[in-house]
């Protein structure tokens, strides 16, 4: 199956070992592009966590690498998405605006959802539920071609 995984920038390198342990498992994986420069080691993650602090750093990031676009079509060619959905800001299953996003679009593409825990307390917990995703409950062999 081919999976591409999001979830938070701040996952970059869990989403690189997840991607990893899905090909042993004979999956196809694609990360977030700015996942991929952090474990390319072309930017750091501190450069990533700083840009997002800043706002406009990383407004100005998305903007020149058409993040929001380029996740988009990597999503649009996978047969399904795997939410990395870590503990953050003191929340366990954070899914954070930009991968609710990502869901969301999923969903309109008919693309199977994963998410690896639990849906998150969110103001937005409603329409990640309404979306129907699958939580493995951090399981990666859960993930299986239907």
């Amino acid at each position: 199956m081919k999976i591409t995984l999001c979830g938070s920038l701040d996952f970059s390198h869990e989403m690189g070992d997840i991607a990893r342990q899905l090909e042993i498992l004979g999956h196809i994986t694609r990360i977030p592009y700015n996942a991929e420069r952090v474990l390319s080691q072309e930017i750091t993650l501190e450069n990533i966590i700083h840009a997002k602090e800043d706002g406009t750093r990383m407004v100005k990031l998305s903007i020149e690498h058409d993040a929001i676009r380029r996740h988009y079509r990597k999503i649009a060619e996978a047969d399904a998405i795997l939410v990395v959905n870590l503990e953050k800001k003191w929340i366990p299953g954070y899914i954070g605006g930009n991968t609710f996003l990502e869901v969301g679009f999923a969903h309109v593409l008919d693309r199977k959802i994963f998410l690896l825990h639990e849906i998150p307390d969110m103001p937005y917990t409603t329409e990640i539920r309404a979306m129907q995703p699958t939580v493995i409950a951090g399981d990666l062999e859960r993930i299986v071609s239907e």
